[in-house]
């Protein structure tokens, strides 16, 4: 098994991980001095700033096709590209990429959304999750009802992630319940000023998801995405689209934490050495580093996998759960490490504690995810001798 990257591979994983270092790491007590003011910790002009800066360079629509103006990375540069990106808790995004269902639009939506979207002129979002159908998708209440050529949708979506700066949703809505999810969900693109609204929502993170309300909001027929009934399975296209890049960023992050605890740990000292030489500081630091090294491997195999058309859905659910679950064991050592200081916001422990609690809920929580990795198993549609068997 070749294992190496290739010299491009290197050179595009090096540009990313000295972007980092220069760009964005320097910009860390910025944004935690802004944090705690309640301020955005990077603004949009800086954003657009950094995003240009990277773009000169090339570094745009990582995962974007080439016939689309983009990259057109592979699974496994863009997680490796996610791990870099993760190492850092700084907002930050390159700028070119579109949501993996637009592409399904036809040539007058591609023209309205998906190329605005990717030349950063438009921003989407995407609206499944209601306050009674988190977890369970096919539970959505949301509904479109006909009227001659158009349709009027009425109801709620929550923790809609870019929900309160989009200019346009990508909604689903129950249009035939004797069906539901199974041909009588369908997708559309509406844009806010057909009349959606939507509310902040305050968590414990940074993340700020937002509340949609669809008030007999009218569009044309022409706004189904895909086809009338077919919305659902455009969802679950969305949802897998790669759930190996939440657990890499994830990675990234745990990466740098033991790095600082070490460091930590080397310079603080109790009872006259420093901390590092006491066992229970070394059992710390040693889980962790297998830890992510399991991690390591969990995500590139399943990014693999992607890469090479293999069926990837349990391999991402497991490097999900483990990523989540880990991050935050390992979140909360390196906090424990630092003492009383890592509880404080002086320091960004406390705060990547608070971001990657999320890991473990959205996107699919942990629970869903050891159901879908034991339904699999169980019904015999994997093995737990992988995809080597």
């Amino acid at each position: 098994m070749d294992l190496t990257l290739s010299s491009e591979e290197r050179d595009i994983r090096d540009w990313v991980r000295t972007f980092v270092t220069k760009e964005l790491m320097p910009l860390e007590q910025q944004v935690l001095t802004r944090e705690r003011r309640g301020e955005r910790g990077v603004t949009e002009a800086e954003h657009t700033a950094l995003q240009d800066k990277a773009r000169a360079s090339g570094f745009f629509g990582i995962q974007t096709p080439e016939s689309h103006g983009g990259m057109g990375l592979g699974a496994v540069m863009s997680a490796l590209i996610a791990v870099e990106l993760g190492r850092t808790f700084v907002p930050f995004r390159f700028a070119g990429e579109a949501d993996n269902i637009l592409f399904s639009a036809n040539e007058e939506q591609q023209e309205r959304y998906l190329t605005p979207t990717i030349e950063g002129t438009k921003r989407s979002c995407f609206a499944i999750t209601e306050p009674g159908a988190g977890s369970d998708a096919r539970a959505i209440r949301t509904s479109a009802r006909r009227e001659g050529d158009d349709w009027v949708i009425s109801g709620e979506k929550t923790f809609i992630t870019g929900g309160n700066e989009a200019d346009f949703v990508m909604v689903f809505a129950v249009t035939d319940k004797e069906k539901g999810a199974d041909g009588g969900v369908t997708c559309f693109l509406v844009d806010r000023d057909m009349g959606w609204k939507s509310e902040p929502i305050d968590t414990m993170g940074e993340w700020g998801p937002a509340a949609l309300v669809f008030d007999d909001v009218r569009v044309p027929h022409t706004a189904i995405l895909g086809e009338e009934g077919r919305g659902f399975e455009l969802a679950m296209q969305w949802i897998g689209k790669g759930r190996y890049m939440l657990p890499a960023g994830a990675l990234g992050a745990c990466e740098r934490l033991v790095e600082m605890g070490m460091e930590w740990a080397r310079n603080r000292s109790t009872f006259g050495k420093p901390i590092a030489e006491y066992q229970a500081i070394q059992w710390m630091v040693a889980d962790s580093a297998t830890e992510i090294e399991a991690l390591r491997w969990l995500v590139l195999t399943a990014a693999w996998q992607v890469d090479n058309g293999i069926d990837s859905r349990q391999a991402q659910s497991m490097a999900k759960l483990y990523g989540g679950v880990k991050a935050n064991e390992i979140v909360d050592r390196v906090l424990q490490m630092h003492g009383g200081m890592g509880y404080t916001r002086e320091l960004p422990v406390e705060r990547w504690y608070r971001e990657l609690r999320l890991l473990r809920i959205y996107e699919g929580t942990d629970e869903i995810q050891r159901r879908t990795i034991a339904r699999n198993l169980l019904k015999g549609h994997a093995s737990v001798r992988g995809h080597l068997g």
